[in-house]
């Protein structure tokens, strides 16, 4: 009888430490070796430290894409604020002061790589500087920085009329109703507000997502790429959801728009639930079951929602799940090369649902390499 109850409590202890043991299907914490975003993401980071400054990719007959690049476009400045978030996140001071060192030689031997702030998607630029001074506390970054931010509600004297009607109505003169200007646009204004804690920018920000939601924002939670394109690109849609989670993550709660954001956050997350294929991934047109699976919007919408679930936005649960899913399917198209394949190339607008289908399917450009980073620092943010 003693051996039996022994037995038996032996069995208990096993059951029991297994149960501990067996990772919940939405825990975000735990993951097995190789699949830790600690590894990701400093091979995703150390690839981006090894890569010169390239052309954004694309396929418009008669550019050169292997040219040296004519300014920093906005893919890279992308991964490189990916990067130094992700340092950060690790307290990997050396990573931080290699990208770091990556922005100095810009500013001493390469200003000509500059781009000017005469388009949202190169004001975006501006992001990094102010990323470097909330580390540093380096004045020159702040300053670059602002201008950048500055410069998206500063009218140019040859501005277009309808430029001038966006600014009347105290909205970027950069406007120009693509779901992809809700980072570009949200993005560089969070960070100045980050850097300053000038509420302007954080206002700013906030007013301008307000109206694309009212404007752009589908019954079904989803974007159409532009008012006359009318298909839900995978990626114009990840821009769109990474630019909400963004934004949220400082928008002070007493700010009048905070309810109205958060909803049209919410009502995108429930779409792309639905959405998601049985493996975890999103793809190229999200809605369309008969498309191609893409792996920048899969990892921007899994960014939006590991912040929903860290923030307590979003069901941990429910959207714990869909998040851990998509990070395990996601890392399996790494290649050896630590780059990430099947990324939809530049794509710009067009009413013709071949035009997205045929989009040509590339490996490690920036678009997808970003918000791999942007997800390794998310599942390690506290």
């Amino acid at each position: 009888m003693k051996g039996k109850i022994i037995v038996i409590i032996y069995l208990l202890m096993v059951f029991f430490v297994n149960g501990q043991n067996k990772t919940k299907e939405y825990d975000l914490k735990h993951w097995s070796k190789g699949k830790t975003p600690e590894e990701i993401g400093i091979r995703i980071s150390e690839k981006f430290l090894a890569t010169p400054h390239t052309r954004a990719s694309g396929t418009t007959p008669g550019v050169d894409y292997t040219a040296p690049p004519k300014y920093i476009n906005y893919p890279e400045v992308c991964t490189w604020l990916g990067g130094l978030w992700f340092a950060r996140v690790t307290k990997n001071d050396d990573l931080f002061r290699q990208l770091e060192y990556r922005f100095i030689i810009l500013l001493k031997e390469k200003k000509d790589l500059l781009p000017k702030p005469d388009h949202l998607d190169n004001n975006v630029f501006g992001s990094v500087p102010l990323e470097l001074f909330l580390k540093t506390k380096n004045n020159k970054y702040l300053d670059l920085g602002l201008l950048y931010a500055d410069s998206q509600w500063k009218l140019p004297e040859d501005s277009n009329p309808k430029q001038k009607e966006w600014a009347r109505q105290d909205f970027s003169w950069q406007t120009r109703l693509w779901i992809d200007d809700m980072f570009m646009i949200t993005a560089l204004q969070s960070q100045a507000y980050r850097a300053t804690l000038d509420t302007k920018y954080i206002n700013r920000a906030a007013k301008e997502m307000v109206m694309y939601l009212d404007e752009l924002q589908l019954e079904n939670g989803l974007f159409y790429h532009t008012p006359i394109a009318q298909y839900s690109w995978g990626r114009g849609n990840g821009w769109m959801a990474v630019g909400m989670a963004e934004l949220l993550r400082v928008l002070p709660k007493s700010n009048p728009n905070w309810a109205r954001i958060m909803t049209g956050y919410h009502k995108m997350m429930a779409a792309l639930l639905k959405y998601q294929a049985e493996d975890g991934m999103w793809r190229q047109i999200i809605d369309d079951p008969a498309l191609w699976k893409e792996t920048s919007s899969t990892a921007m919408f899994t960014y939006a929602m590991i912040v929903g679930v860290k923030n307590g936005w979003l069901d941990k649960k429910q959207y714990g799940a869909s998040a851990r899913k998509a990070w395990l399917e996601l890392i399996t198209y790494i290649n050896e090369d630590y780059l990430l394949t099947e990324i939809c190339s530049g794509t710009r607008a067009r009413n013709d649902r071949e035009h997205y289908v045929n989009r040509p399917r590339i490996v490690g450009d920036f678009h997808g390499q970003a918000p791999l980073l942007w997800c390794a620092t998310a599942l390690l943010r506290k």
